[in-house]
């Protein structure tokens, strides 16, 4: 990021997905993960699953999902549930196939000249004039209508992301300062806690 230099009539900007687990088309995304799986053999060296088990493993664990909620028992009948490990995977995977869609197949003059992505959320560098165009081309790179982005350009030549804070100095070069909402409260799981091991463990990685 040090090395990068933002035109005049450059801003940065930010994309997120509106809801990604929730609406994540899972019949679309087993068809991708199909794909890759025929594509790359190596996932063969450690287990001897063929692709229609994993696939089918894969869609009984997105598609059985049940839930209580004040008595009564529901089952999800879209997308990928909050919560559950595979969800992340399966989410991430239809993401990529979305960028990699969105970036073929976006026009040169709303090109942005950088896009970084993590999840769903997505900073870029693009033209003043290209972020509505821009936000109109994601918005229809999903052939299932599922998917949706809505957007949030810099303000006062600084754009936080993720935990950092974006600050276009006016030479057009950037810093990056550590960014805190401002509901950040500075506490975190007590190690005494009954949460699981995992948990306390990844507050450390986290801040590390």
């Amino acid at each position: 990021m040090s090395e990068l230099v933002i035109q005049e009539d450059e801003i940065l900007n930010s994309h997120d997905v509106v809801s990604l687990f929730t609406n994540t088309p899972i019949e679309k995304a087993l068809e991708i993960i199909k794909d890759r799986l025929q594509v790359d053999q190596t996932w063969k060296e450690v287990t001897n699953l063929e692709i229609t088990d994993v696939i089918e493993l894969l869609e009984f664990i997105l598609t059985t999902t049940y839930f209580r909620f004040r008595g009564q028992l529901y089952c999800q009948t879209f997308g990928a549930a909050m919560g559950s490990p595979v969800s992340p995977l399966v989410a991430d995977i239809y993401m990529e196939y979305l960028e990699q869609t969105a970036i073929a197949t976006v026009p040169l003059d709303i090109k942005p000249a950088l896009w970084k992505r993590y999840v769903d959320d997505i900073l870029e560098v693009v033209k003043r004039h290209a972020v509505a165009n821009l936000t109109e081309h994601l918005n229809e790179v999903d052939s299932t209508g599922s998917i949706k982005f809505t957007y949030e350009s810099e303000r006062d030549d600084s754009m936080p992301f993720l935990d950092t804070l974006i600050v276009k100095k006016p030479d057009g070069h950037v810093k990056l300062l550590i960014y805190r909402k401002q509901t950040h409260t500075d506490q975190y799981l007590n190690f005494d806690s009954h949460h699981p091991l995992q948990h306390k463990l990844s507050v450390i990685r986290t801040l590390l």
